[in-house]
């Protein structure tokens, strides 16, 4: 038995990070190796539950803090795929990052000496850790209040201070948008405090497990709706969005994976703190939240085709996509919730293959306008596949992780479509044809980058793929996506097994 496990998961990168912190003069460029070794270790942890809940078991922690505040975990057939994505994501790009945040740091300082340079890049690297910290906690969190503590820790401590020292643009620029990043988190996490004290005040307790003590209560709209406004800026959900474009462009692109993560794990609170506890109560909330998915989904495609910036063609289709995972639980029933959460899972694989794959065209050529581009694929194939993996990725093709949890996600859509209103009926067919528009504007990317004519500024020998450290840990998440493609069932197992008993 390991003892700790799930408490492993959430301690072991804040060590990590105080030890690449103390030590940084002897570890030196080693801070990323330490790093990565971290997550491997925490992930090979994540696996050991996953066995144990694939075989019937629910993991459970207690750790108390206070008489109202418990620090205790749960580990189910929910949070565990969540938390096992999630780090996975974060192992390939503390991989990616070893070169890219040497390169950055040269981008934006230029030659600095030994210790200068030391200074920032182990600082990169102990900021790093804290998202994986994050990321654990929320997901095994049973506390609302821990969860609450845990999106402000992804908030306050590694997304400002990456974006304000590592960020693109000039210094101002950075500082600018990392104060936005700021700000639109801590109004995400301002409104969910508001929800969930809401409920302490008509439950007396802060347990997520409690949580269906309000069922029928004449007040838990007023619980579920602010909680819903405070996931919905996080989420990106039109008309809260406009944070999304900006800081997911500027943010330096090896953690830009990260930030869709960040935003997209709101949809599993969404599904831990109101749908499962609140099933019946959260139904009025169903064809409003439906029909402000797909609005989204069309408006950010649409925005997304607008974009000649890389970095914020990719930032833009985050708007779009992960409103697929929330127009699949805003349908209800199990079907729709198992493939929201998947297509959440599958998202933010592709978007970190997508992104990191933007960072590597930024990284060689030093461009960002697509237009300045073309004909790349002759000078950059392995970074031709990768971005042709990541449309693919995102457009829901087979043998992709993406497929599967699509035809489950509409499915599910159009069973609670033609069980209601001819409304909810053609709001599911309208959401099905906006999946061409994704496949549009991935495909096009593709020909304006790396079909056509090479552009005369590209044609010299400096263009070339990258160091294979930052294409191989993008490729083995393309793997991963296509086993789980061809093989969801032990990711359905899990997720049946929690959501069946609710729904």
């Amino acid at each position: 038995m390991t003892p700790y496990l799930l408490l492993q998961t959430i301690i072991v990168p804040v060590l990590g990070s105080l030890f690449i912190l103390l030590t940084r003069r002897k570890i030196g460029e080693r801070a990323g190796w330490v790093a990565s070794i971290t997550l491997l270790y925490t992930t090979v942890l994540l696996c050991i539950a996953g066995i144990r809940i694939h075989r019937g078991n629910t993991l459970y922690e207690a750790y108390p803090v206070g008489p109202e505040v418990r620090f205790d975990l749960l580990a189910d057939g929910l949070n565990l795929p969540v938390a096992l994505i999630i780090n996975l994501c974060c192992v390939v790009l503390a991989f990616y990052s070893i070169p890219y945040v040497d390169h950055r740091i040269e981008a934006i300082h230029g030659k600095l000496d030994k210790k200068t340079w030391l200074f920032y890049y182990t600082r990169f690297f102990s900021l790093f850790l804290f998202f994986p910290t994050g990321f654990m906690g929320i997901s095994f969190a049973t506390n609302l209040i821990v969860v609450y503590f845990f999106m402000e820790v992804l908030t306050i401590i590694p997304l400002y201070f990456i974006m304000a020292q590592f960020g693109y643009s000039d210094f101002m620029e950075r500082s600018k948008v990392a104060l936005m990043c700021l700000f639109w988190g801590i109004a995400g996490a301002f409104f969910f405090l508001i929800g969930i004290f809401f409920a302490y005040i008509h439950i007396g307790t802060f347990d997520i497990l409690s949580l269906h003590m309000l069922v029928g209560n004449p007040s838990v709209n007023w619980v579920i709706f602010p909680i819903l406004v405070g996931l919905f800026i996080k989420l990106a959900i039109f008309p809260f969005h406009v944070w999304m474009p900006w800081v997911h462009a500027e943010h330096p692109t090896c953690i830009a994976g990260l930030l869709a993560i960040y935003a997209n794990i709101a949809a599993y609170v969404m599904v831990r703190v109101l749908i499962l506890p609140l099933s019946n109560d959260f139904k009025v909330f169903s064809i409003p939240m439906m029909i402000l998915a797909l609005f989204t989904m069309i408006y950010g495609s649409l925005l997304t085709l607008a974009q000649n910036d890389v970095k914020r063609f990719c930032a833009c289709s985050t708007i779009s996509q992960i409103s697929y995972s929330i127009f699949g639980l805003s349908a209800h029933n199990n079907l729709s919730i198992e493939g929201g959460i998947l297509f959440f899972l599958s998202h933010i694989m592709g978007k970190t293959v997508l992104f990191s794959t933007a960072g590597i065209l930024v990284y060689v050529t030093g461009i960002r306008d697509m237009r300045e581009m073309g004909g790349l694929g002759s000078k950059m194939p392995v970074t031709a596949i990768l971005w042709i993996i990541g449309a693919m990725m995102l457009s829901a093709f087979p043998p992709f992780m993406s497929f599967p949890s699509e035809w489950i996600l509409f499915t599910g859509v159009f069973k609670y479509g033609t069980q209601g209103s001819f409304l909810k009926l053609f709001v599911a067919i309208i959401g099905v044809c906006v999946i061409l528009l994704t496949v549009i504007y991935t495909f096009w990317s593709v020909k304006r980058i790396f079909f056509g004519p090479l552009k005369n500024n590209l044609s010299h020998d400096q263009i070339k793929d990258p160091p294979f450290m930052m294409s191989i840990p993008l490729i083995l998440l393309s793997v991963v996506s296509i086993l789980l493609g061809l093989y969801p069932k032990p990711f359905l197992d899990l997720l049946h097994s929690v959501i069946k008993a609710i729904l």
